[in-house]
């Protein structure tokens, strides 16, 4: 006789391997290198410095300009 198989486990082991498949894919295609986050990245916090410079800050509450 052949081994007894679960053809749940396999079933599972199938479409686990297919969506790690589709995920790699997905990676290649859409994903950002290492560099191109990196460039993001610091991109991103220079502008954040950038603005944070130009806030104006009143330390009295009663300054506050009115809108």
């Amino acid at each position: 006789m052949g081994d007894v198989i679960n053809l749940n486990a396999v079933r599972k082991q199938r479409e686990r391997a297919a969506k790690e498949a589709r995920a790699a894919e997905n990676r290649a295609r859409f994903g950002q290198s290492r560099p191109q986050r990196d460039l993001r990245d610091a991109e991103r916090s220079r502008a954040e410095r950038e603005l944070d410079r130009k806030r104006l800050s009143f330390d009295d509450p009663d300054k506050t300009p009115k809108r």
